[in-house]
């Protein structure tokens, strides 16, 4: 018998609509923390969060990795990735680590 916990089976269609209602209000949270992404930064972003939402609806976890290498992560990237793994409403924080290397490195406004 196996005693590891699969991820359950989610439409894709569902995964891509979460994602996309993520992605809806991400830049308003951009806006509102003074950073704006170039249009290759907002594609890699797009990828995360679709995988973000897959994870959400699947249940499935995320690797072990070194939660050090985010000691250096701004506090004002901290609170818009929160803020995004928030909207998904189930996702563990250790999320946003991963997450706040895309808005860490957004660019500021003028």
């Amino acid at each position: 018998m196996n005693d590891q916990v699969r991820p359950a089976a989610v439409d894709q269609t569902a995964i891509r609509r979460l994602a996309d209602q993520v992605l809806g209000q991400i830049p308003a949270l951009l806006d509102a923390a003074g950073k704006s992404l170039t249009e290759v930064q907002q594609q890699k972003l797009d990828s995360h969060v679709l995988a973000m939402a897959r994870r959400s609806l699947t249940g499935e976890g995320l690797p072990d990795f070194d939660k050090s290498l985010f000691d250096e992560i701004s506090d004002t990237t901290r609170r818009l990735s929160a803020a995004v793994v928030a909207l998904f409403g189930n996702l563990p924080e250790e999320e946003a680590l991963l997450l706040s290397i895309h808005f860490e490195m957004a660019k500021n406004k003028a």
